[in-house]
């Protein structure tokens, strides 16, 4: 396994200059780690595009192959957990941010960072899925926790058209609930509703400065995006609801007020996918095996080859992009 493969490499220069290649790499380049993982799919998240142009400080090591995803197969294992032929997933710990991703063919990772795909799924679905919809998962899976159930009335759902928004729609949907998508691209209310959102609203209505407590409109929220937005969702959240925090898209600001928590009872509620405990990832991701209508998914995601990575991530950051994206590395 020392033939080379190709790789996206990150480097930056004296001046911190950013740039991107396509570099020829061994096992040899690789980082430290106790399996080396074949990857058959990856995809283009938001912080993929974010590392790839530059727009934020997500590489923190010189240089980097970026990709916070992949799925594949174990090719060699130091770690008992895992042998080789068995079907991995990966997201978070760092990797494509302080340890080589999966922009490459081969990846070599912790296996403790790895848990094994559910059965019945295919590398292209879990990609699919990706940490956008891991991370919807974990959303639900919060306010489920927190006791926010159908009953309780609707769950809006912000930057609706992104990666996390669109999973978080089908999930919501197939439970049972009534779906609020806020969006920037009202053109698209039809995509939406083909996921289930039930209402479509213009994400004006939340984008700027608003009251401290406005009308009480949803028993929840999941919301990637922050800043005016989740402020005014909360705002707007009934008594004793809740709310996800998982993006900053918008902004890493929240300029609210404690109105909504000390007159209503709503709390906010964040989300990590990226350090989650895998006892956590290993119930986000069974649930999503068992509850994403895989039709649905294959609606909204779209497949591409290796060498369409980097312009992806220019698109994605231009706003050009719906759904999520599957990278096909045979491809």
């Amino acid at each position: 396994m020392q033939e080379p493969f190709r790789a996206v490499v990150i480097s930056r220069d004296e001046d911190k200059n950013q740039s991107v290649d396509i570099r020829e790499l061994t096992l040899d380049d690789l980082m430290d780690g106790d399996v080396v993982v074949e990857v058959a799919a990856t995809t283009v998240n938001y912080k993929d595009s974010l590392a790839i142009t530059g727009k934020a400080p997500i590489i923190r090591h010189w240089p980097l192959v970026p990709g916070i995803d992949c799925a594949g197969t174990v090719v060699e294992s130091q770690n008992d957990a895992f042998k080789p032929g068995d079907r991995i997933i990966l997201n978070g710990w760092g990797v494509g941010e302080t340890h080589m991703g999966c922009y490459a063919r081969y990846a070599r990772l912790k296996g403790d960072w790895l848990i094994h795909m559910p059965d019945g799924m295919s590398v292209r679905d879990a990609m699919a899925i990706g940490t956008a919809g891991y991370t919807a998962m974990l959303s639900v899976l919060a306010l489920e926790r927190y006791g926010i159930t159908p009953e309780r009335g609707p769950i809006i759902v912000t930057g609706a058209n992104g990666g996390v928004g669109t999973v978080a729609i089908c999930l919501l949907s197939k439970l049972g609930y009534s779906v609020i998508a806020s969006t920037g691209r009202p053109e698209e209310s039809a995509f939406l509703e083909s996921l289930g959102a039930g209402e479509i609203i213009n994400r004006i209505e939340l984008s700027e400065p608003g009251r401290p407590l406005g009308k009480e409109r949803w028993a929840g929220g999941i919301d990637s995006v922050g800043s005016y937005t989740l402020a005014n969702v909360l705002s707007q959240t009934r008594y004793g609801g809740a709310v996800t925090a998982c993006g900053l898209a918008q902004g890493f600001d929240l300029p609210a007020t404690v109105m909504p928590f000390i007159l209503r009872g709503v709390s906010l509620l964040g989300i990590d996918s990226v350090m989650a405990p895998k006892p956590l990832r290993e119930e986000a991701w069974r649930r999503l095996a068992a509850d994403l209508d895989m039709d649905k998914l294959h609606r909204l995601s779209k497949t591409i080859g290796f060498d369409d990575i980097i312009d992806t991530a220019h698109a994605m950051m231009d706003g050009r992009v719906q759904g999520r994206v599957v990278v096909d590395m045979s491809a």
